[in-house]
Formats: C-alpha cells, sequence, structure tokens
C-alpha cells in the first residue's frame, strides 16, 4: 500500500500543488474566532512571542540548502517561539518533528486552511523529518454541536484535502482524536490536566461557566502531540525529541498553556511559528469562515464560482472613480485581491510590478481581480486534480499507526 501512495504522491507533486487575547483597540482574537482589524505588533507584545527576521529566513536557507518559501520572506509566517533552538538542533544533527492540524467543521477546506498545509509540506521538504497531523473531530462535536460520526465524516473528508497537498507517506502519520486517544496519549492528556487549574484555563481560553466541561478539557487533547512519546510508534519513549509548530498565531493560547506544563514533565517546550490570518473577501476585519461561503474561496469552487466571489464580495482599495484611480491609486493596505495575491503569487519580480502598478493608478480593480482570478483559479483545479487521487485506502495508509522515517 505504501508503494501505491508513493505512485499518488509523485503524481499529486506533477500536478505541482502550491498551495485569546483582546487587545487595547477591542480587537478579540482567541483560538476559536477573530473579530476586528489586528494589528499583529501588539499581538506578539500581548502574546510574548517574538518576531521572525530576516537573520532567521537567512539561517534557515543556510540550514536546509533550500530556498525559503515566500511565506517567510514575506513575513506571512512573522511570529515564532523557540525558532532558534530548532535551527540549532538542525545544525546540530539532532531530531524534531513537526506538528499541525485541523479541525474539522466543513466539508472542504477554504484557501486560508491551505495556508498552514502548504507551509508544512514545505518544512517538510526541507527539513526532511516526520510530522503528525491531528484531526481535531472531538473538538467540533464540543464547539460546533455536531454529531460524532458527522465530525469522524468530516475528518477524513479533509484529510482527503490535506493528503492532496503533497505529504511524504515515509514521513508523515495523520490521526483523528475519536480513533487515536488512548494508552500514552491519554497518559500524557491526563497529565496536562492535572498540571493546569481551572483559574489557569480561564485566565487562557476566557472559558465561562455556561461552557460545557469538555471544552475545559479539550487543551490538554491539543497539547499532548507536542509530546513526542504520545507518538510510541514514531518515538518510542524518547521524551527529548524538539517539536516545532507551524500554526496561525489565534492557536497560541494552546502553546502557552503547553510550553508552561511540559518541562515539569520532563519535555522540551515546543516551538512555533506562526502565520498572519488569511482575510475573508469582505476585508482584512479576521480570518475566513466556513460558516459563510461568500467570504471564502473554497478548494471546491469552480473557476466561474472563483471568479463571481472575487468580482462580487473582494473588498477594493481602489478609488471609486477611473478618474480618481489615475490620479491617487488604490490603497494597497486594505485592498483584499492585492493580500491574496501576496499569499499565492509566488513570481517577486511580477508581484512587485502588480503592486507599483496598482498603487499608483497605472492598474484599475478590474484589472487586478482579473489576475488573482487566475492565480486562485489555477491553483484550485491543480488542487481538485490532485485531490481526486486521494482514496479512500489511501486515507487508511496515512492513518495508519506504523514507523516513520526520521
Amino acid at each position: 500500500m505504501v508503494d501505491e501512495v508513493k505512485e499518488v504522491t509523485e503524481k499529486v507533486a506533477d500536478l505541482d500543488v502550491k498551495g485569546d487575547a483582546q487587545e487595547d483597540d477591542g480587537t478579540e482574537v482567541d483560538p476559536w474566532d477573530v473579530k476586528g482589524k489586528v494589528d499583529y505588533g501588539k499581538l506578539i507584545k500581548k502574546f510574548g512571542c517574538q518576531a521572525i527576521t530576516d537573520e532567521h529566513v537567512t539561517r534557515i536557507e543556510r540550514c536546509t540548502g533550500m530556498k525559503a518559501h515566500h511565506f517567510l520572506k514575506r513575513k506571512t509566517f512573522f511570529a515564532h517561539r523557540d525558532l532558534d533552538q530548532i535551527l540549532e538542533a538542525k545544525e546540530k544533527g539532532q531530531p524534531f518533528y513537526l506538528y499541525t492540524g485541523r479541525g474539522p467543521s466543513s466539508e472542504s477546506l477554504h484557501l486560508g486552511h491551505l495556508v498552514p498545509f502548504m507551509f508544512t509540506k514545505y518544512l517538510q521538504d526541507a527539513f526532511k523529518v516526520p510530522l503528525v497531523i491531528q484531526l481535531t473531530d472531538d473538538e467540533k462535536v464540543l464547539w460546533r454541536s455536531l454529531g460524532i460520526e458527522e465530525a469522524k465524516r468530516l475528518a477524513r473528508e479533509n484529510a482527503k484535502d490535506i493528503i492532496a497537498c503533497g505529504f511524504d507517506i515515509d514521513r508523515t502519520f495523520l490521526f483523528q482524536d475519536f480513533e487515536y486517544v488512548g494508552g500514552k496519549f491519554y497518559e500524557n492528556i491526563n497529565s496536562i490536566q492535572r498540571s493546569v487549574t481551572l483559574n489557569q484555563a480561564r485566565g487562557i481560553f476566557g472559558f465561562k461557566g455556561e461552557d460545557n466541561i469538555g471544552k475545559v478539557a479539550f487543551p490538554a487533547v491539543q497539547a499532548s502531540p507536542a509530546l513526542p512519546d504520545t507518538f510510541p510508534h514514531i518515538f518510542g519513549d524518547n521524551k527529548k525529541v524538539r517539536c516545532l509548530i507551524p500554526c496561525a498565531i489565534d492557536q497560541d493560547p494552546y502553546f502557552r498553556m503547553t510550553r508552561d506544563v511540559v518541562p515539569k514533565l520532563g519535555y522540551h517546550k515546543p516551538a512555533l511559528i506562526e502565520s498572519v490570518f488569511f482575510p475573508a473577501l469582505q476585508g482584512d476585519s479576521g480570518k475566513m469562515s466556513s460558516s459563510d461561503p461568500n467570504s471564502s474561496i473554497f478548494v471546491t469552487d469552480t473557476r466561474k464560482q472563483i471568479k463571481t466571489k472575487i468580482n462580487k464580495y473582494a473588498f477594493s482599495g481602489g478609488q471609486d472613480t477611473l478618474e480618481e484611480q489615475r490620479e491617487k491609486g488604490a490603497n494597497l493596505d486594505v485592498d483584499v485581491p492585492w493580500k491574496y495575491l501576496n499569499f499565492f503569487m509566488e513570481d517577486e519580480e511580477k508581484l512587485a510590478e502588480i503592486g507599483e502598478a496598482y498603487s499608483s493608478g497605472k492598474m484599475l480593480t478590474g484589472e487586478i481581480k482579473a489576475i488573482l482570478i487566475d492565480v486562485l483559479a489555477d491553483m484550485v483545479e491543480r488542487h481538485q486534480r490532485a485531490r481526486a487521487l486521494v482514496t479512500d485506502e489511501i486515507v487508511d495508509a496515512f492513518l495508519a499507526r506504523r514507523p516513520l522515517s526520521l
């Protein structure tokens, strides 16, 4: 089966698939919701993480021998915790692994969901390390009131989109919480739960008296995959393998808690590399939502649907009239088509030319939207072709408990 999966992932590669805080201004950021316009500089200070610098990017290139991903160069992934320790481990030949995840609340992913998986694929290829991907079907039962069987079904459907990103089966283990919790995983969950007080959980996550008790207990479930012996089939009983977690910065509260607890249990603190939010089509006031189809581009959308959504809903920083646009140019700070191109157009020179032309008034809103439509439609169509190759048997192979290449 592994050989069959490798054959499919080679075909995927051939398709070139690229693809808890309240600020002083009232912006709310927690692991489940983002409201208001986010000031990422303030958020770094609020959360207590550090900014990724040009020196980090250069060091990553030196460590891996690969050109840095444009998400790093453009500071899409802009903040970190203990990234230097991970790079030092790489330089010394010491092992580490990657951990990321997905909460399966919808039939398919939207583009904002793809961003961390695209970057994680780059990290896996660059550092050649194992990767574990958690599908938190249990979380969605607690927060979204999904039925258990429906949450499990959505997890498998989402797994197909994740696998379509081209991950190496020899280095990748996907797991659903409903299927995998038990054994050492549950022992680690229990150890973390015992180490965090209710007052601490309320302070970090803002839990209220009316929240169900499952929500209060859940953070330990998301924390435990950052402990290597949660995966005895990969790491045995080794407690000293470091972990790097690529995620959006709204997940930081989970791992602030984790980093506080796990040294007392004999583990390294997990390191994080954190991204900005992918904005909704209507504007840069948070992140896309699966519950509002008009805020998002989904990986199931057709070229026609993408065109309609971009033309109708993508917030423009261009001027109201042709004359004003020619005279004043567009405001790139608020323009959604420009922001989306910064995520997905890899050509630095072409992107710079578009930014100069649009901001100076040489390019009109309709023109930049047309460019974006082509970029997104091509990317989504590549993803759809890749996903069509992912069978239930391939999902089972990625979910199977087995050793990984270290």
